[in-house]
């Protein structure tokens, strides 16, 4: 969400903060706790997706972005995350996998697709924040449906990703898990949110669990409900911050509403198919 300048220092917070931090350094393992203060997956999610990036102007500087599978070859994730101006792609993505380096199935990126409205934040909130991933080749992990629409303020809903367990405002102190996170978390009214950041486009999401929200490395993953069958199915993606100037572990989150951009989505995948 910030411009991208030139210093390290720079490029680690503006991947930080615009991939709602995304992140990783290969010599760094996490703990049990991540998200940050999330716990292991407890469950098998067959739509989960890792995207690793690498941060432009910092090639030491190694990330990892969330998606959701929502066709056999197609992955719902965050604009910033294949922004070029913040990162560049490394080629491959990992699906349905409870560990960010091994299992699911790895496919190579034959396009992504971005919305045309998506505006960086800039220090604030990003704007129409959706992109797809076009694979390669299908896979048959099972998708996850997008819901017909979010849940009131109130309503549980869950987070997923492999973000740090340390919100450390400078990329040295984050803290990276092997194994998928999950954070119990519920919508948030928009007031609940700083002013102007949440709408119907935008979900604002607090945490069940004290100190603890989606953070760096978690970028592009999933918000999800259940529906009526009682299955999960996808209201979010993550994007940010839901207040300026805070640590993750203050909260609040923010999502891009994915049932609010469906129909983009539709007509996207099939243009691109």
């Amino acid at each position: 969400m910030f411009s991208l300048k030139s210093s390290r220092r720079t490029v680690a917070r503006t991947v930080a903060v615009a991939l709602a931090g995304a992140a990783c350094a290969a010599t760094m393992t996490g703990s049990a706790e991540a998200i940050v203060n999330g716990k292991d997956s407890t469950q098998r999610y067959p739509f989960m997706v890792s995207i690793p990036v690498t941060a432009v102007g910092d090639p030491t500087l190694k990330a990892v972005c969330g998606g959701s599978l929502i066709g056999s070859e197609w992955v719902l994730t965050a604009a910033h995350c294949v922004d070029p101006t913040l990162v560049t792609l490394d080629g491959t993505v990992r699906i349905g996998s409870e560990w960010k380096n091994s299992g699911g199935t790895v496919r190579s990126v034959a396009k992504t697709v971005t919305h045309p409205g998506y505006k960086n934040g800039d220090g604030s909130f990003n704007r129409n924040d959706v992109a797809l991933v076009r694979l390669n080749h299908p896979v048959t992990e099972k998708p996850i449906p997008i819901a017909d629409k979010p849940g009131r303020p109130g309503t549980p809903t869950r987070l997923l990703g492999f973000g740090t367990v340390d919100d450390a405002p400078d990329s040295t102190g984050w803290v990276f898990p092997d194994r998928l996170q999950e954070l119990d978390t519920r919508r948030g009214a928009v007031s609940e949110c700083a002013p102007g950041y949440a709408d119907h486009t935008r979900l604002c999401t607090i945490s069940q669990v004290p100190k603890a929200m989606a953070c760096n490395g978690d970028s592009g993953g999933p918000q999800l409900q259940r529906g009526r069958d009682g299955r999960w199915e996808l209201i979010g993606v993550t994007s940010g911050p839901g207040a300026p100037g805070v640590r993750c572990s203050e909260g609040p989150g923010l999502y891009s509403s994915a049932p609010a951009y469906a129909g983009w989505i539709h007509k996207a995948m099939v243009r691109n198919g």
